[in-house]
């Protein structure tokens, strides 16, 4: 059983930082890709940032130059760092990342979500 804990959401200014932070933990062998998305209400799910396991990084083009994703594989962790936050980043934000177990079988997991909202 592989699990993803998300942690670091909350509120934040407009302008304000946040950061977020999921660990994979229980039978994790390796990480390939990693990845954060998000869900605002009524909308769909999107991604927001991505990082391969050689550290190739994907960004949305309306994160670009304000967030970014980073991860630390001793860790099992991947971060995603919000700077100039606007009030259009509150959302839901989920993990995810491409898992292979001890029992060499990848999946895709999922984070249970931590909300971010943005606001004065």
């Amino acid at each position: 059983q592989v699990q993803l804990v998300e942690s670091g959401g909350g509120l934040g200014q407009p302008g304000g930082s946040l950061r977020l932070s999921c660990a994979a933990s229980g039978s994790v062998f390796s990480i390939n890709a990693m990845g954060w998305y998000r869900q605002a209400p009524g909308k769909e799910r999107e991604l927001v940032a991505a990082i391969t396991s050689g550290g190739s990084t994907n960004y949305a083009d309306s994160v670009k130059g304000r967030f970014t994703i980073s991860r630390d594989d001793a860790k099992n962790t991947v971060y995603l760092q919000m700077n100039s936050l606007k009030p259009e980043d509150t959302a839901v934000y989920y993990c995810n990342a491409n898992i292979r177990n001890r029992f060499f079988y990848t999946y895709d997991y999922w984070g249970q979500g931590t909300q971010v909202t943005v606001s004065s």
